[in-house]
């Protein structure tokens, strides 16, 4: 006898092609009934024998579309109904989303031959995607994610795009991305002046324009880039000035996986990321490098290099036409936000590139290139941006509470995230609030959020940092919205960011090592060399490198040299005076002989080694000088590392001993690679005299520090399997990851530590 049953499917199940493969998964069991989209996510009716309905559930469960990742199913009978066949209908909205939101998706290996089959209609049109590719996040204006709620609604479907809509054997069945020539997004090339240039290939014209030397703004799909031929230096020295940017590195575009492998040597992990749907910028070691980049000018006195492939159709198109690497860098002057709109690239990048090219499909949510690296011993992966390709979706976890709650993170490297319903939401790297590009950027991202979701939330949560930006905006929404406001300590919610990636809440003992450049601390003084306890839901600081002064605020973090002043004694008094005037000199030992702040911060101490070595005296962008000196460490043998610190045997880890032991190895001509490898050994093995004297079995490490692979992977060594170690994993371990750590924290932590 025939029953009826409902399906309710929830996760990343909306603009997946989740309906589409349902349908045919349906009528190809001779299942009849419906499919539809809704708040929650997708919802079926299937009317059949019950054996064959299990057969659907199960197929369904385990065989799901590629880009889709189901977080529930659930299935139930339900009152007997009758259906003509089986069929796709229209999205219900009843109440507020529920949903994981979308994101963008690279492009697909089917779309990636169509565009380049001369046979093929959809022949060098940029825009093609499909259910398994293209923009999502970036064109959502609301949800259910319908056509008619992204800026793909302005471009109605011909009838060949129609056709393959609501064609159940293509794949472009229920695409509500779908565009072509005939009824899609349409380019516009122009020059600095705006004078619009007449070309019959415009990949053509910008690859040769690029061979050039010219510098061309290419509006890609979730913002613009900012490109140029990265085998000539003359331009990138020029971009470089014009974008601001001294000396940080540039992310490069290869044409092919193939251009890519013929000059360095890439892991296959690191192919298997870059080939992805996430498809960030992977940072790749130069060794073996044979290529002809302008490494100097690329990535300036670095072993590594950010590799990217094409993830669009923009910029596939592009590279069908390119025999060389391309800088693909975020179309901004260096500290801004990623832009988007023509109007404002008009005006801020008219003095940066030499050519345009613009188009017409709106982008809703700007987001900048994501960016890992993985380690070289033991393939640890390590996020260091989480933006496209990743946001705004945090999908392994399940909270329990009905509080609908927003954090809006830190200020250097903002994300903002929102639990209005049974889905938490971890926004797309934004930047540096203190930019005020930035601050609007991260203002509209909390508005676009409460307006999808239709709700403002019932608590708020900021940083305990009293002058953040983030702090300041928290207070101003509480007193509009009339909610409660609660301050986390920064380095407690970087500690909660990894219980919480790893459901560690119900365990206890927990070692928390959170190392990073700043936060503000319970005393008021500057954090950031951290060791705490995690214990019944209470996190308690255990120890911390010991304080040493914070001067000149926040130039300190901008000079190493000032780092090392601060730390330093006498007998450092030859190398003081050759970084600094003797006027200098007189005002910072006023200054310092005053000062009351102090900071444990293990970021400046990274800045105080890099300029005793005179690696680094000032950072032209942040964390530079750590960066170097992990770059020099290209091999190190373990045996041959030492401590500087003998073990954790006081009360705090003695920065000035480790600043005096890498002097006395720098004064008897030890090589530069062992002292910093020498000082990395000395940072693992803290860790793990730490843990033995407080006999903990399980250690989390977070914080801007563990983007350092070679300290993770010298711990990684040297642990051998003594004590289970977490780090990040779907985060980034820097400030990105305050705003979930917040979340994480408030729910498991905060009672227990307020009471």
């Amino acid at each position: 006898m025939a029953k009826t049953y409902k399906v309710l499917v929830s996760g990343q199940v909306q603009g997946v092609g989740f309906r589409p493969y349902v349908y045919n998964l349906a009528s190809e069991l001779a299942l009849k009934g419906t499919v539809s989209n809704n708040t929650d996510g997708v919802i079926i009716y299937i009317s059949g024998q019950t054996q064959t309905a299990d057969k659907f559930y199960s197929r369904l469960v385990k065989n799901p579309p590629p880009v889709s990742k189901i977080s529930r199913c659930a299935i139930r009978e339900v009152n007997y109904q009758e259906f003509p066949d089986f069929r796709i209908i229209p999205s219900s909205k009843e109440g507020q989303v529920n949903l994981p939101l979308t994101p963008d998706f690279a492009i697909c290996e089917d779309c990636q031959k169509e565009i380049g089959d001369n046979l093929n209609r959809r022949y060098k049109y940029a825009f093609t995607t499909c259910v398994n590719c293209g923009p999502r996040w970036s064109i959502t204006r609301t949800f259910p994610f319908e056509r008619s709620h992204t800026s793909v609604d302005d471009f109605p479907m011909c009838k060949s795009c129609y056709d393959e809509y609501i064609n159940p054997s293509n794949r472009r069945f229920h695409s509500q991305t779908n565009t072509c020539t005939e009824c899609g997004i349409a380019f516009e090339f122009t020059d600095k002046q705006g004078k619009q240039i007449e070309t019959e290939n415009i990949f053509q014209s910008v690859s040769k324009l690029l061979s050039e030397g010219k510098i061309i703004a290419i509006k890609n799909t979730s913002g613009y880039l900012l490109c140029c031929n990265a085998e000539d230096d003359s331009v990138i020295k020029k971009l470089r000035k014009l974008k601001n940017r001294p000396n940080k590195p540039f992310a490069v575009l290869f044409p092919s996986l193939d251009c890519a492998e013929k000059d360095l040597d890439i892991k296959h992990q690191e192919v298997k990321v870059l080939k992805s749907t996430e498809r960030p910028i992977v940072i790749i070691s130069l060794s073996n490098y044979i290529g002809k980049i302008a490494l100097h000018e690329v990535a300036p006195g670095l072993n590594q290099l950010g590799v990217m492939l094409p993830y669009t159709g923009i910029l596939q198109l592009l590279a069908n036409q390119l025999d060389f690497p391309i800088i693909a860098t975020s179309g901004n002057i260096h500290g801004s936000p990623i832009l988007s709109n023509k109007k404002d690239v008009a005006i801020k990048l008219n003095n940066v590139a030499d050519y345009f090219l613009h188009h017409n499909l709106e982008i809703t949510h700007p987001q900048d290139d994501s960016v890992l690296k993985i380690s070289k011993k033991y393939n640890i992966k390590t996020l260091f941006r989480r933006s496209r390709g990743y946001a705004p979706n945090y999908l392994d976890i399940e909270l329990h509470t009905k509080e609908k709650i927003l954090a809006l993170g830190a200020d250097l490297k903002n994300s903002i995230a929102f639990y209005p319903n049974k889905h938490l939401y971890v926004g797309q790297y934004l930047g540096n609030l203190e930019n005020f590009d930035v601050y609007n950027r991260f203002t509209n991202e909390i508005n676009g959020f409460t307006n999808i979701f239709e709700q403002k939330p019932e608590v708020l949560l900021v940083d305990k940092h009293p002058n953040y930006q983030s702090t300041q905006h928290g207070i101003e929404l509480t007193k509009k919205w009339n909610i409660n406001l609660y301050n986390i300590q920064h380095h407690k919610a970087h500690f909660a960011t990894v219980l919480g990636e790893h459901n560690l809440f119900e365990d206890d003992n927990i070692l928390g090592v959170i190392w990073d450049g700043t936060g503000y601390g319970d005393d008021g003084n500057i954090w950031g060399g951290e060791f705490f306890r995690y214990n019944s839901r209470n996190i308690e600081r255990l120890t911390h490198f010991e304080y040493f002064n914070w001067i000149s605020g926040d130039k300190m973090s901008k000079e190493p040299r000032l780092s090392l002043f601060s730390l330093v004694d006498e007998s450092f008094s030859e190398v003081i005076n050759s970084k600094f005037t003797s006027e200098e000199l007189k005002v910072l030992s006023i200054i310092k002989k005053s000062n009351k702040l102090k900071t444990s911060s293990v970021g400046r101490l990274f800045d105080a080694v890099a300029s005793l070595l005179n690696i680094c005296d000032f950072n032209s962008y942040e964390g530079e000088a750590a960066i170097l000196l992990e770059n020099l460490v290209l091999e190190y043998n373990i045996k041959n590392c030492k401590d500087y610190c003998d073990g954790f045997s006081g009360d705090f880890i003695s920065t000035k001993q480790i600043l005096k032991g890498v002097q006395i190895d720098l004064n008897n001509g030890i090589e530069t690679q062992q002292i910093i490898a020498n000082f990395l050994f000395t940072l693992a093995s803290t860790i793990l005299s730490v843990a033995d004297k407080n006999y903990s079995s399980k250690i989390c490490l977070s914080g801007g520090v563990f983007q350092n692979t070679t300290l993770i992977d010298m711990l990684i060594e040297i642990n051998q399997n003594k004590y289970k170690l977490y780090f990040n994993r779907n985060l980034a371990p820097n400030d990105e990851n305050i705003a979930f750590g917040q979340i994480m924290y408030y729910l498991n932590c905060r009672n227990k530590e307020n009471s």
